[in-house]
């Protein structure tokens, strides 16, 4: 995928997450798409080829037999049109809240990157059919339950199938429409289906990749601020900085350890909080005569902060295999039957399972669930005055002897009540789901990938620890609003003027859902990391 003059160029070979990302987020944006020509003769070639075949009234599985365990049923050719109709009708069965937009247009792009490839014998203007649908912002209704992930995302691309038929129902201009109304006003023809282009359309993973890609991304996010956090709650905590030192982490020398150390150690320069070791140590009392002395300083953080490192490298590590899979298969030809034209063969195999996006995802459900855990044990320590250091309890404002508002306030003790239910709450999701296969379709597709679910429940655990993370960033900035901002580091500084734009100090109990959900739009805007100059994410 290339772009040109405000076009967006599909090859099969090259569409990246962030591609997926961008599309997902564009709206009336004046985007167009088109086919690379190499690929447009590729695909011309062999939906030429896919006719010659029929015409040979040989069985090809799901263009002239029936679908799964009834492949052993072959049709005429002149019945292969309404074969592909019917297919789409009785898949037509998802429940549960319809897919976002952002799923949606990501699942439109993946499915047509995934035709463009050549090899699943569909006419080009079918393709130019969903990238024109995704242009004029004319977005199918998924409901996101009813996909093993195992012939694809069968049920859920139905409805993707259902809408370029003119049936069904579509989101248009952010209002559910019925299909045919919305067609009849852009002035769009709906499709007439040839043989194999129905199954083509269904069998593939192009739904639970959307979730994964839009999953992936909030996954890279989290890593960062991860190290964000850690790095604040070093100074709010007078911590050692000296836990991130390059020697120790060189030692154990994983890419995404060592990566997190840097980061948190650099984030930590200049700080007049959280100290270099050769500080803490060039401050305590000489032991001199005495054989046993009380440290007024601990010389090592607990693990939450010490080891955060460990912790987060293994969400950055796991990062970069996820992406290497998911980029494998949104430029695949995930389908089946597929046909070779070099070969003038067609052949059948698995290319719909979901196998690989099904581990990534499961891989990365842990990842991200463990740096919930880690955050939320970093909160712990910031607003429980056992372990803060002498900050107050729960981060309330320091009142003077006898001011009237001492013993009524709580501070942040709602806001550790919500992390650690939404920490639960991730845990609770991070089991893999791969190992629930379950056999259905009449034992035809007896062991099945779970992919979707897994897709579905990685995003959903991103959800849960970005505002995880946005109620420590809060807690954070208050924390060291006690300390005192002037000690912060200058990159930790520049964090807390990016939060505090958004939300107040805390003067006094007040409902804070609200500072929670500006934090969020703060996270997903990335202005956060633009500002520190860290890694685009």
């Amino acid at each position: 995928m290339h772009q040109e003059n405000n076009a967006l160029v599909l090859n099969g070979v090259d569409l990246t997450i962030q591609d997926v990302v961008n599309t997902s987020r564009m709206h009336d944006s004046g985007v167009h798409y088109e086919i690379d020509q190499q690929a447009f003769d590729r695909i011309r070639q062999c939906c030429d080829l896919r006719r010659e075949i029929i015409d040979k009234q040989l069985p090809i599985y799901g263009v002239t037999t029936g679908f799964g365990d009834s492949a052993t049923r072959q049709i005429s050719p002149e019945k292969t049109a309404e074969l592909q109709r019917n297919l789409i009708k009785f898949l037509s069965a998802g429940v549960g809240p319809i897919a976002n937009e952002k799923v949606a247009r990501a699942t439109m792009l993946i499915r047509a990157n995934c035709l463009v490839k050549g090899n699943s014998a569909v006419r080009p203007e079918l393709i130019m059919q969903i990238l024109e649908y995704l242009k004029r912002d004319i977005l199918p209704l998924i409901p996101e339950r009813g996909s093993v992930g195992a012939s694809g995302d069968l049920i859920p691309l139905s409805y993707l199938a259902s809408i370029l038929i003119g049936e069904g129902s579509v989101l248009y201009k952010g209002v559910p429409r019925e299909t045919k109304e919305v067609l009849l006003e852009e002035g769009l023809e709906p499709l007439i289906l040839e043989a194999k282009e129905g199954l083509a359309l269904v069998n593939g993973t192009s739904f639970m990749s959307a979730f994964a890609c839009l999953a992936f991304k909030d996954a890279q996010r989290i890593a960062q601020l991860a190290d964000i956090c850690t790095a604040m709650a070093s100074e709010a905590l007078l911590g050692n900085r000296g836990h991130f030192y390059s020697f120790i982490h060189d030692q154990k020398p994983h890419k995404g350890q060592k990566e997190s150390a840097r980061r948190i150690y650099e984030l930590l320069e200049g700080s007049l909080l959280s100290k270099e070791y050769s500080q803490i140590i060039e401050h305590a009392e000489k032991l001199d005569s005495q054989t046993f002395k009380q440290l007024t300083e601990s010389i090592q953080d607990r693990y939450s902060i010490r080891c955060a490192p460990h912790v987060t490298g293994v969400l950055h590590d796991t990062l970069d295999w996820v992406q290497q899979w998911l980029e494998v298969e949104i430029n695949s030809t995930n389908d089946n039957p597929i046909f070779d034209i070099d070969s003038q063969e067609v052949y059948n195999g698995g290319n719909f399972y979901g196998g690989h996006v099904v581990q990534a995802m499961d891989s990365l459900k842990v990842a991200v669930a463990n740096i919930a855990d880690l955050l939320d044990r970093q909160l712990e320590l910031i607003v429980d005055e056992k372990f803060n250091k002498n900050l107050t309890p729960n981060l309330i404002p320091r009142f003077e002897e006898g001011d009237f508002q001492l013993g009524l306030h709580h501070g942040f003790k709602g806001m550790q009540l919500c992390a650690s239910a939404l920490t639960a709450e991730a845990l609770k999701m991070s089991s893999p789901v791969s190992v629930f296969s379950r056999s259905t379709e009449a034992h035809n597709q007896d062991k099945v990938s779970m992919g979707t679910i897994a897709a579905r429940d990685a995003r959903t655990i991103g959800e849960l620890t970005q505002h995880v993370a946005a109620i420590h960033l809060i807690a954070l900035c208050q924390a060291t609003d006690l300390r005192g901002v002037h000690k912060m580091s200058p990159r930790t500084r520049e964090i807390y003027e990016l939060v505090r734009q958004e939300v107040p100090f805390l003067e006094g109990d007040r409902r804070m859902d609200g500072d929670i959900q500006k934090v969020i739009e703060l996270i997903q805007s990335d202005k956060l990391f633009t500002v520190l100059e860290l890694q685009e994410v």
